[in-house]
């Protein structure tokens, strides 16, 4: 069985620095993309999957807003991936 390995905590996927960066979000914190997602989505719901579901689907979080939805390995990239799919994209 394949292990779900979590990347560090302070440490978002490259791609999910990138667009953060691509906006002009300084934001890398949990706490911090938290606060900015709920400045820009009405709600979104954020699940902790179950062990048998985070070896089956190879993430540990799911983010839930609208009609999208993202599968992620921590809570600060589940709300850094949300936060990017809410705003406008970059010039």
């Amino acid at each position: 069985m394949a292990d779900v390995t979590t990347p560090p905590a302070d440490r978002l996927p490259d791609d999910t620095d990138a667009a953060l960066a691509a906006r002009g979000i300084e934001a890398r914190d949990e706490v911090g993309l938290r606060l900015m997602l709920e400045e820009h989505l009405k709600g979104y719901t954020l699940y902790r999957l179950t062990p048998a579901a985070a070896r089956r689907w190879k993430c540990r979080y799911r983010i839930m807003f609208e009609a999208t939805y993202f599968d992620c390995q921590t809570v600060a990239e589940a709300y850094a991936r949300a936060l990017v799919a809410s705003l406008p994209t970059a010039p």
